[in-house]
């Protein structure tokens, strides 16, 4: 199989950015060196808020509502994004709104009159192969993330070298504080999109803040408290696993957690909840607007079960790569969705947390090339790994 589809551009792999020191000042660093791309994310945002015709005021308001949240128990966070955007000369507000723009959007939805109630599904599908279903006895935690294809071009992988506590590897949009990733002690986690009725009746802390919250843990289950106990706006669900072997995820509404377990060593999760006491006590709204969701897990399931005790990096990719009923797949190519907006599976992200390395494949459906990206400094490979169907890589 060829490593692009024929015709498609070039895709270049994503930028390493390393950042150390106290926040303030790993702020700055992130935010001179991903500069570009910040403002990249902040136009896009920005432009969408545009089509709302909500007034700036409103807007600023919304997002200084989320700023808020961080200054009991994140004020450190809340410090690192005031360093990016000095870094990369946006303002504050800028900043704060790529690290709550699923809450920001949803809220200034909701606040413009006449349009629907919901925003564009962030939808991705996430696997976790524990060390007893793989084939070298290392755990495997790898996902697609399915967004806006411009975000492409916005993408970064974040390196966080810590004095206070464990280093962070993670994917993430310019400017972000975490998406995907794991650290130093092993800890690893990834996101789906959720919806349910009890969105957006309360406050809480963004889902950016959270997931880097949890990688800046050194014990899984401190990870676990900052995913499980953190106050939410809106659903989500969060994949959590330790090197070691153990992985729960988490199907989060704003006022409640309920845990999804794996069965035999795999544990797999798209955009609807699976916790049978979460389906008897919420309604889930995201159905209607990423319906493929309901068999996306399900392939990368099928695809991975048979290999059970003998399942390898090459044999995730092969799954998450699955093109059935394309474009409504679990490796999605650009498209217009419900929503008429044009996503994509905009990268595929495999992580090896005890090897300390991460994969990633930007724009998967037309691109097969993956960058390798390691947590230690000096274990830095600059080589890029190509995937072709049935080999290993």
């Amino acid at each position: 199989m060829p490593n692009t589809v024929p015709g498609s551009p070039a895709i270049p792999p994503c930028p390493l950015i390393e950042i150390s020191g106290p926040p303030r000042e790993r702020g700055r660093q992130y935010g001179e060196q991903a500069a570009g791309r910040i403002r990249l994310g902040v136009a896009h945002y920005s432009d969408q808020l545009a089509q709302l015709n909500l007034a700036s005021e409103t807007i600023d308001q919304i997002v200084m509502q989320f700023a808020g949240t961080l200054e009991v128990g994140a004020g450190d966070l809340l410090e690192e994004i005031r360093g990016i955007a000095e870094g990369a000369g946006v303002g504050f507000t800028d900043a704060m709104l790529l690290n709550a723009r699923t809450e920001i959007l949803k809220i200034a939805q909701r606040r413009s009159a006449g349009l629907p109630d919901f925003i564009e599904p962030d939808g991705c599908t996430g696997v976790i192969v524990q060390p007893k279903a793989t084939r070298d006895g290392q755990l495997i935690h790898a996902q697609d993330w399915d967004w806006k294809k411009e975000c492409a071009e916005t993408a970064v992988v974040l390196r966080v070298l810590r004095h206070d506590g464990p280093d962070i590897l993670t994917f993430t949009e310019a400017g972000g504080l975490a998406r995907a990733g794991f650290n130093s002690a092993g800890i690893s986690i990834t996101g789906n999109y959720l919806e349910s009725d009890r969105d957006y009746r309360q406050l809480g802390m963004p889902l950016a803040v959270i997931r880097r919250r949890a990688l800046e843990q050194q014990h899984y289950a401190l990870a676990i408290r900052a995913v499980h106990a953190t106050a939410k706006s809106a659903s989500n669900n969060m994949m959590l696993a330790q090197a070691k072997g153990v992985a729960l995820d988490f199907e989060c509404v704003p006022d409640e957690t309920f845990v999804v377990e794996p069965v035999n060593g795999l544990l797999c999760h798209a955009n609807h909840f699976r916790s049978p006491v979460a389906q008897t006590k919420i309604i889930d709204r995201g159905i209607a607007g990423t319906p493929d969701s309901l068999f996306r897990d399900v392939r990368v399931h099928d695809l991975l079960e048979p290999k059970i005790g003998s399942i390898g990096v090459d044999d995730v990719k092969h799954a998450l790569f699955d093109d059935f009923d394309s474009p409504w797949s679990v490796c999605r190519p650009p498209r217009k969705n419900i929503q008429e907006n044009l996503s994509a599976t905009v990268a595929m992200i495999v992580m090896q947390p005890a090897a300390g390395i991460m994969e990633v494949a930007i724009l998967p459906a037309l691109n097969r090339n993956f960058q390798e990206y390691r947590l230690k400094p000096d274990e830095d490979a600059a080589q890029t790994k190509k995937y072709s169907k049935g080999e290993t890589v």
